[in-house]
């Protein structure tokens, strides 16, 4: 299964909560702490990795706030398929 992290750009985040609707993990969170702008902006939680970088949360950000990085795992070949 894929792994992802998102980055977030908290000074431009105006607290929509969008991404969060659009986040199938549920892995988002509004902060308790207010950024420079006056709102509370939106981080990932970082229990278990469950963040699968779909993308959906930086689709739904009508700022483009959030970078998505997304790692799939290289499938291994079996022996018999590697090029000689």
């Amino acid at each position: 299964m894929a792994k992802g992290r998102i980055v977030i750009d908290v000074e431009r985040c105006k607290g929509c909560e969008l991404c969060r609707d659009a986040c199938p993990q549920d892995v988002l969170m509004l902060s308790d702490k207010f950024n420079n702008k006056g709102y509370r902006p939106v981080f990932l939680l970082e229990h278990d990795n469950e963040c699968t970088g779909c993308a959906l949360c930086a689709i739904a950000c009508p700022d483009a706030c959030i970078t998505v990085y997304r790692q799939v795992p290289q499938r291994r070949l079996h022996p018999a398929q590697t090029a000689v």
